[in-house]
Protein backbone atom coordinates (compact mmCIF):
# COMPACT_ATOMS: atom_id res chain seq x y z
CA UNK A 1 0.00 0.00 0.00
CA UNK A 2 2.62 1.98 0.92
CA UNK A 3 4.39 1.82 -2.55
CA UNK A 4 0.73 2.43 -4.45
CA UNK A 5 -1.17 4.71 -2.35
CA UNK A 6 -4.00 5.43 -4.46
CA UNK A 7 -4.60 1.87 -4.23
CA UNK A 8 -8.44 0.87 -5.15
CA UNK A 9 -9.14 5.07 -5.55
CA UNK A 10 -10.80 5.57 -8.86
CA UNK A 11 -9.89 9.52 -10.23
CA UNK A 12 -12.53 11.28 -13.05
CA UNK A 13 -10.08 12.71 -15.35
CA UNK A 14 -12.05 15.78 -17.38
CA UNK A 15 -9.09 16.79 -19.39
CA UNK A 16 -9.10 16.59 -23.21
CA UNK A 17 -8.72 13.18 -24.22
CA UNK A 18 -5.35 13.65 -25.89
CA UNK A 19 -3.91 15.83 -22.67
CA UNK A 20 -4.97 13.37 -20.47
CA UNK A 21 -2.46 10.66 -20.99
CA UNK A 22 -0.22 12.02 -18.64
CA UNK A 23 -2.18 12.25 -16.00
CA UNK A 24 -3.61 9.05 -16.48
CA UNK A 25 -0.51 7.44 -16.96
CA UNK A 26 0.50 9.11 -13.20
CA UNK A 27 -2.68 8.22 -11.53
CA UNK A 28 -2.03 4.45 -12.40
CA UNK A 29 1.65 4.07 -11.48
CA UNK A 30 0.26 5.11 -8.12
CA UNK A 31 -2.47 2.35 -8.43
CA UNK A 32 -5.02 4.48 -8.74
CA UNK A 33 -8.07 3.70 -11.70
CA UNK A 34 -8.60 6.69 -13.78
CA UNK A 35 -11.59 7.14 -15.81
CA UNK A 36 -10.98 9.60 -18.69
CA UNK A 37 -14.59 11.93 -18.78
CA UNK A 38 -13.59 14.62 -21.05
CA UNK A 39 -15.66 17.77 -20.95
CA UNK A 40 -13.48 20.07 -23.25
CA UNK A 41 -13.31 19.48 -27.06
CA UNK A 42 -10.09 21.71 -28.47
CA UNK A 43 -11.06 22.60 -32.29
CA UNK A 44 -8.85 24.97 -34.67
CA UNK A 45 -10.38 27.95 -35.49
CA UNK A 46 -10.25 28.19 -39.62
CA UNK A 47 -6.68 28.60 -41.10
CA UNK A 48 -7.60 30.98 -43.68
CA UNK A 49 -9.49 33.08 -41.11
CA UNK A 50 -6.77 33.18 -38.53
CA UNK A 51 -3.94 34.00 -41.08
CA UNK A 52 -6.78 36.65 -42.47
CA UNK A 53 -7.21 37.98 -38.87
CA UNK A 54 -3.31 37.89 -38.14
CA UNK A 55 -2.36 39.69 -41.41
CA UNK A 56 -4.62 43.32 -39.68
CA UNK A 57 -2.82 42.92 -36.28
CA UNK A 58 0.46 44.97 -35.30
CA UNK A 59 3.68 43.36 -36.01
CA UNK A 60 4.40 42.07 -32.13
CA UNK A 61 7.58 42.75 -30.12
CA UNK A 62 6.38 39.79 -27.99
CA UNK A 63 3.80 36.97 -28.59
CA UNK A 64 2.42 35.48 -25.69
CA UNK A 65 1.27 31.83 -25.86
CA UNK A 66 -1.35 31.21 -23.09
CA UNK A 67 -1.60 26.93 -23.40
CA UNK A 68 -0.12 24.13 -25.63
CA UNK A 69 -3.43 24.57 -27.46
CA UNK A 70 -2.20 28.05 -28.44
CA UNK A 71 0.99 26.40 -29.98
CA UNK A 72 -0.01 23.75 -31.59
CA UNK A 73 -2.38 26.30 -33.31
CA UNK A 74 -0.92 29.63 -33.63
CA UNK A 75 2.74 28.92 -33.22
CA UNK A 76 3.39 29.69 -37.11
CA UNK A 77 1.71 33.29 -36.37
CA UNK A 78 4.77 34.86 -34.24
CA UNK A 79 5.66 37.25 -36.64
CA UNK A 80 9.22 37.06 -35.49
CA UNK A 81 8.38 38.68 -31.79
CA UNK A 82 9.98 37.25 -28.57
CA UNK A 83 8.07 34.20 -27.29
CA UNK A 84 6.61 34.39 -23.82
CA UNK A 85 4.98 31.50 -22.34
CA UNK A 86 2.61 30.78 -19.61
CA UNK A 87 3.35 27.57 -17.56
CA UNK A 88 6.00 24.93 -17.98
CA UNK A 89 4.18 22.72 -20.13
CA UNK A 90 3.29 25.46 -22.55
CA UNK A 91 7.11 26.25 -22.35
CA UNK A 92 8.19 22.80 -23.34
CA UNK A 93 4.92 22.60 -26.55
CA UNK A 94 6.69 26.12 -28.06
CA UNK A 95 10.44 24.35 -27.55
CA UNK A 96 9.27 20.87 -29.17
CA UNK A 97 8.08 23.19 -31.91
CA UNK A 98 11.72 24.10 -32.37
CA UNK A 99 11.11 27.50 -31.32
CA UNK A 100 13.19 29.43 -28.06
CA UNK A 101 11.17 30.39 -25.35
CA UNK A 102 12.31 34.06 -24.30
CA UNK A 103 9.94 34.81 -21.54
CA UNK A 104 8.84 32.07 -18.85
CA UNK A 105 8.27 31.63 -15.18
CA UNK A 106 10.32 29.20 -12.94
CA UNK A 107 7.76 30.18 -10.38
CA UNK A 108 4.30 29.54 -11.53
CA UNK A 109 2.13 28.10 -14.32
CA UNK A 110 -0.60 31.20 -14.65
CA UNK A 111 -0.95 35.02 -15.90
CA UNK A 112 0.25 36.34 -12.39
CA UNK A 113 3.56 34.90 -12.16
CA UNK A 114 4.19 35.32 -15.80
CA UNK A 115 3.83 39.51 -15.31
CA UNK A 116 5.66 39.45 -12.38
CA UNK A 117 8.62 38.74 -15.15
CA UNK A 118 10.78 41.81 -15.50
CA UNK A 119 10.76 41.29 -19.53
CA UNK A 120 7.04 41.75 -19.18
CA UNK A 121 7.18 45.25 -16.93
CA UNK A 122 8.38 47.74 -18.98
CA UNK A 123 6.36 47.35 -21.94
CA UNK A 124 5.34 50.80 -22.44
CA UNK A 125 4.92 51.20 -26.22
CA UNK A 126 5.60 47.49 -26.59
CA UNK A 127 3.42 45.74 -29.36
CA UNK A 128 2.24 42.53 -27.83
CA UNK A 129 0.18 39.87 -28.95
CA UNK A 130 -1.41 37.06 -27.40
CA UNK A 131 -2.56 33.59 -28.95
CA UNK A 132 -5.58 31.96 -27.12
CA UNK A 133 -8.78 30.62 -27.65
CA UNK A 134 -11.81 33.15 -28.27
CA UNK A 135 -12.17 33.57 -24.60
CA UNK A 136 -10.56 33.76 -21.50
CA UNK A 137 -8.96 35.96 -18.82
CA UNK A 138 -8.60 39.20 -19.03
CA UNK A 139 -6.36 40.09 -16.57
CA UNK A 140 -3.14 39.48 -18.75
CA UNK A 141 -4.28 42.06 -21.31
CA UNK A 142 -5.21 44.50 -19.03
CA UNK A 143 -2.24 44.77 -16.87
CA UNK A 144 -0.10 44.93 -19.66
CA UNK A 145 -2.51 47.61 -21.08
CA UNK A 146 -2.04 49.34 -17.87
CA UNK A 147 1.64 49.36 -18.16
CA UNK A 148 1.29 51.15 -21.73
CA UNK A 149 1.48 48.04 -24.27
CA UNK A 150 -0.20 47.55 -26.95
CA UNK A 151 -2.06 44.51 -27.29
CA UNK A 152 -3.81 42.42 -30.09
CA UNK A 153 -5.42 38.71 -29.07
CA UNK A 154 -5.02 36.04 -31.88
CA UNK A 155 -7.78 33.06 -31.32
CA UNK A 156 -6.40 30.15 -32.95
CA UNK A 157 -8.50 27.39 -31.44
CA UNK A 158 -12.06 26.89 -29.78
CA UNK A 159 -13.35 25.03 -26.64
CA UNK A 160 -16.59 23.06 -27.63
CA UNK A 161 -18.75 21.20 -24.88
CA UNK A 162 -18.45 17.68 -26.35
CA UNK A 163 -21.07 15.42 -27.59
CA UNK A 164 -21.03 12.62 -24.75
CA UNK A 165 -23.36 9.42 -25.76
CA UNK A 166 -25.79 7.78 -23.48
CA UNK A 167 -24.27 4.45 -22.93
CA UNK A 168 -20.80 6.94 -21.91
CA UNK A 169 -23.11 8.29 -19.94
CA UNK A 170 -25.20 5.14 -18.21
CA UNK A 171 -21.86 3.70 -17.53
CA UNK A 172 -19.93 6.70 -15.47
CA UNK A 173 -23.11 6.76 -13.27
CA UNK A 174 -23.12 3.17 -12.58
CA UNK A 175 -19.15 3.11 -11.83
CA UNK A 176 -20.10 6.49 -9.74
CA UNK A 177 -23.27 4.38 -7.92
CA UNK A 178 -20.35 1.65 -7.12
CA UNK A 179 -18.28 3.68 -5.07
CA UNK A 180 -15.13 3.70 -8.09
CA UNK A 181 -15.09 7.55 -9.24
CA UNK A 182 -13.56 8.95 -5.45
CA UNK A 183 -12.14 11.77 -6.33
CA UNK A 184 -12.91 14.61 -9.62
CA UNK A 185 -10.15 16.43 -11.23
CA UNK A 186 -10.83 19.29 -12.89
CA UNK A 187 -8.08 22.18 -14.50
CA UNK A 188 -10.48 25.15 -15.38
CA UNK A 189 -13.30 26.94 -14.27
CA UNK A 190 -14.87 25.82 -18.14
CA UNK A 191 -14.28 22.72 -16.90
CA UNK A 192 -16.01 22.66 -14.24
CA UNK A 193 -18.92 24.73 -16.10
CA UNK A 194 -19.15 21.91 -18.39
CA UNK A 195 -18.87 19.00 -15.59
CA UNK A 196 -22.12 20.33 -14.53
CA UNK A 197 -23.87 20.34 -17.86
CA UNK A 198 -22.85 16.81 -18.68
CA UNK A 199 -22.86 14.85 -15.80
CA UNK A 200 -26.49 12.55 -15.43
CA UNK A 201 -28.52 14.50 -12.50
CA UNK A 202 -27.17 11.68 -9.68
CA UNK A 203 -23.74 12.55 -10.53
CA UNK A 204 -24.13 15.57 -10.65
CA UNK A 205 -25.43 15.75 -7.05
CA UNK A 206 -22.69 13.78 -5.74
CA UNK A 207 -20.14 17.10 -6.82
CA UNK A 208 -21.58 18.15 -3.54
CA UNK A 209 -19.98 15.39 -1.26
CA UNK A 210 -17.39 13.62 -3.98
CA UNK A 211 -13.54 15.61 -3.10
CA UNK A 212 -12.61 17.66 -6.03
CA UNK A 213 -8.77 18.54 -6.86
CA UNK A 214 -7.75 21.60 -9.05
CA UNK A 215 -3.99 23.64 -9.30
CA UNK A 216 -6.52 26.83 -9.81
CA UNK A 217 -7.47 29.24 -7.52
CA UNK A 218 -10.34 30.17 -9.38
CA UNK A 219 -12.27 26.56 -10.00
CA UNK A 220 -11.54 25.96 -5.72
CA UNK A 221 -13.67 29.40 -5.45
CA UNK A 222 -16.57 28.30 -8.10
CA UNK A 223 -16.59 24.98 -6.66
CA UNK A 224 -17.15 26.76 -3.45
CA UNK A 225 -19.74 28.91 -4.50
CA UNK A 226 -21.75 26.40 -6.54
CA UNK A 227 -21.38 23.73 -3.99
CA UNK A 228 -21.04 25.02 -0.68
CA UNK A 229 -20.46 21.48 1.29
CA UNK A 230 -17.98 20.36 -1.16
CA UNK A 231 -14.33 19.55 -0.37
CA UNK A 232 -12.34 21.19 -3.50
CA UNK A 233 -8.18 20.54 -2.90
CA UNK A 234 -5.89 23.18 -4.52
CA UNK A 235 -2.95 21.01 -6.26
CA UNK A 236 0.87 22.49 -6.22
CA UNK A 237 0.44 22.91 -9.82
CA UNK A 238 -1.33 21.85 -13.10
CA UNK A 239 1.30 19.19 -13.84
CA UNK A 240 0.50 15.67 -13.45
CA UNK A 241 2.54 15.00 -10.51
CA UNK A 242 1.18 17.91 -8.69
CA UNK A 243 -2.42 16.30 -9.40
CA UNK A 244 -1.00 13.35 -8.05
CA UNK A 245 0.01 14.75 -5.17
CA UNK A 246 -2.86 16.66 -4.26
CA UNK A 247 -4.87 13.28 -4.52
CA UNK A 248 -2.54 11.15 -2.41
CA UNK A 249 -2.22 13.83 0.41
CA UNK A 250 -6.13 13.60 0.36
CA UNK A 251 -6.07 9.67 0.58
CA UNK A 252 -3.62 10.15 3.74
CA UNK A 253 -5.81 12.41 5.85
CA UNK A 254 -9.42 11.84 4.53
CA UNK A 255 -10.41 7.79 4.94
CA UNK A 256 -13.55 8.94 2.84
CA UNK A 257 -11.70 9.07 -0.37
CA UNK A 258 -11.78 5.66 -0.95
CA UNK A 259 -14.12 2.50 -1.17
Amino acid sequence: MADRPLQGVGVLVTRPRTQAIELVDAIEAQGGNAYCFPVLDIAPLDELEVREMAGQLNTPDIVIFVSRNAVEYGIEHTDGGKIAAIGPATARSVRAAGRVVDISSAAGYDSEHLLAEDALRQVSGRRIRIIRGPRGRELLADTLRERGALVDYLSVYERRLPAVGAETLADLECRWRQGHINVVTIMSVQSLVNLAKLLPAWCAGQLESTPLVTPAGRVLKEALDRYPASRPILAPGPGAADMVQAIIALQSTDSGIAP
